[in-house]
């Protein structure tokens, strides 16, 4: 393994990536009470870039964040028709998922929050929060956020893009942006299909999407609104190996209304309306429904408005939210409960804006549970080149109704469960000139009253416990230069160990984490022709390691682009989770073109 890290960090260096830093830094982070560059912010945030996605090797948001250190993104099959997230040894139940600042999470499960109803040529930047994030965001956030944000332009033009590749895929969409400079609006369709990589693997995704933008006095009225549909051959997804034949139909619905306000120049607010259901049924058989269903319907309705207010001695943001969550189910029955969520934080600068302090406080309350609170600080120092920062956070996380309730002949809810609690914090560096990025990090996370899935014995049924006290603690290394305007160099690598303190434990998730990450980027540019290869390298602490090599070439010239892309090079055997067999190598074709309207 050794030599596998050494080998791909040799490799870094003949590869290219832009540094992120370099051109993001007056970038605006889309925080929940107060919006600040990010040059200013104190935690451990990654921003993906759209010229980034657009370069990058990806059909998906997920395979997207899957080529950023931290982040761990667990598919089974391709394009993700079902994809998993977790960040930093997480489990994928403790990371909130939003679009443009609304919650993509569920109370049924983890397991449908990375279903968007749009397109990837539809994303302007994803924001990735490694880190505490619950007194910004509320529960959920338990390891981080991220946050896949859109936006609408004021040229008026049409998208035309298309795509064909092995096993029968192919794919079509039309986006079209149109208004004027006060009134914008974008609208995207597209439809991808595949017969799948081996025996009951097929897709068929669709997504529509709609959203606006009208300019008031000092202001902004947004609203969004969107649905995606999947459905897919689920060859081994949820159960053993052995059980071929799964089936699984998916409906996500989002809308969100939201008014912008700055009253002056000290005082700004801003309030949102949001709605989104998620409709979940699952076959055993594909073809004999009679012999195994899961229907789920989730609502989860919401309001949620905050204020910021600038003095002499900074900057204070005031927030809440209250959202009522339904859930119909023929396995976990009807539930509902309301959750009602608060925030306080404030935002102190010294020596002329080196250093930074935020500390806050937030709680959440649920109709059929109790309070928590989440306390928090992070702060930075700026010094030339150099930037220290740190952060220290408590979170929690309910259990989902799955966790709950769920009940099968495979898997058993716990009706008794207790909610799971950590203290969690962060210390780094980051170096930055011109052509340079060094950014080291440490952090840890202590968990109490964790929540997994584990078995008595090999023929027992997976059971919701609480297994006790999980120890997290890793590194992240991240080094960028930048050779010319052409060719760069990019290496990042994380190290994570978990450590559970109870023992005689079989766990189903807890884990399935990444020990070694390792993601080194190739991007050349050469006339009307760019380039980005991808190396990876993945140690997983139950199911081994991996190295996958992505590609992708793009020619642009004016309003039309081609490109070519090719997914593990090499045609790799692994698994991300569950023992589900993932695709080999994969070629893709596609076009672009655009035109003005």
């Amino acid at each position: 393994m050794k030599k596998t890290i050494l080998s791909a960090a040799l490799l870094a260096l003949f590869v290219s990536v832009h540094a992120q830093e370099r051109t993001i830094d007056e970038v605006e982070l889309t925080g929940k009470l107060v919006n600040m560059p990010f040059k200013k912010s104190n935690v451990n945030i990654t921003v993906i870039t759209k010229s980034e996605i657009q370069n990058s090797p990806a059909q998906s948001i997920e395979e997207v964040i899957a080529y950023y250190t931290g982040a761990d993104i667990r598919k089974r099959g391709a394009n993700g028709v079902q994809t998993d997230i977790s960040l930093r040894g997480s489990s994928f139940e403790q990371v909130l998922v939003l679009v443009n600042g609304v919650r993509m999470n569920d109370a049924q499960t983890g397991h449908n929050t990375m279903n968007f109803p749009f397109d990837l040529a539809s994303v302007e930047k994803i924001e990735i929060l490694k880190g505490p994030a619950a007194r910004r965001y509320g529960q959920g956030a338990y390891a981080g956020v991220v946050n896949v944000v859109t936006k609408v332009s004021a040229e008026n033009n049409l998208t035309i893009n298309g795509e064909v590749g092995d096993f029968s895929t192919h794919g079509f969409g039309v986006a079209a942006n149109f208004g004027g400079e006060k009134f914008r609006n974008f609208i995207q369709v597209n439809k991808t299909e595949s017969d799948g990589y081996r025996y009951n693997t097929d897709y068929k995704i669709k997504n529509i999407w709609y959203q606006n933008q009208f300019d008031i006095e000092n202001g902004n009225v947004k609203f969004q609104a969107g649905i995606q549909e999947k459905k897919f051959g689920a060859n081994g997804f949820y159960a053993s190996p052995a059980f071929k034949d799964q089936y699984e139909e998916v409906q996500t619905s989002l809308v969100a209304a939201s008014l912008e306000k700055k009253v002056n120049e000290n005082l700004g607010f801003a309030t949102r309306l949001y709605w989104r259901r998620a409709q979940d049924m699952y076959l055993f058989i594909r073809n004999n429904p009679a012999a195994y269903r899961n229907m789920h319907i989730g609502n989860n309705v919401g309001i949620d408005a905050n204020v910021n207010y600038k003095s002499e001695l900074g900057i204070t943001g005031l927030g809440a939210d209250v959202r009522r969550e339904f859930l119909e189910s023929n396995r976990l029955g009807s539930r509902e409960r309301t959750v009602t969520n608060a925030f306080l934080e404030h935002h102190l600068s010294f020596f002329d804006e080196k250093l930074n302090i935020t500390p806050g406080i937030s709680f959440t309350s649920f109709s059929n549970d109790k309070t928590y609170f989440y306390p928090g600080i992070d702060a930075s120092f700026t010094n030339g080149n150099s930037k220290f920062f740190g952060n220290f956070s408590k979170v929690n996380r309910i259990p989902t109704y799955t966790d709950l309730y769920y009940m099968s002949p495979s898997e058993q809810g716990n009706a008794n469960l207790v909610a799971e609690e950590a203290l969690t914090g962060e210390f780094g560096y980051i170096f930055k000139t011109n052509k340079t990025l060094l950014k080291a990090s440490a952090f840890w996370r202590k968990s109490d009253n964790a929540i997994d899935w584990q078995k008595a014995t090999p023929t027992s049924p997976w059971t919701a416990q609480n297994i006790g006290k999980i120890e997290t603690k890793g590194v992240e290394l991240e080094a960028d230069y930048q050779f010319a305007s052409w060719i760069g160099t990019s290496v990042g690598y994380t190290y994570i160990d978990n450590q559970r303190l109870a023992s005689n434990i079989v766990s189903r998730y807890s884990l399935d984490n990444l020990k070694h990450q390792l993601v080194a980027k190739l991007r050349n540019k050469f006339g009307n022709f760019s380039n980005e290869l991808i190396y990876r390298h993945n140690d997983r602490v139950s199911l081994g390691s991996y190295n996958l090599l992505d590609n992708k070439l793009n020619y642009t010239a004016k309003q039309f682009n081609i490109y070519v892309l090719v997914n593990n090079i090499t045609n790799v055997k692994y698994t991300e989770t569950s023992l589900v067999e993932m695709p080999g190598t994969w070629f893709h074709l596609g076009f672009t073109y655009q035109f003005k309207l």
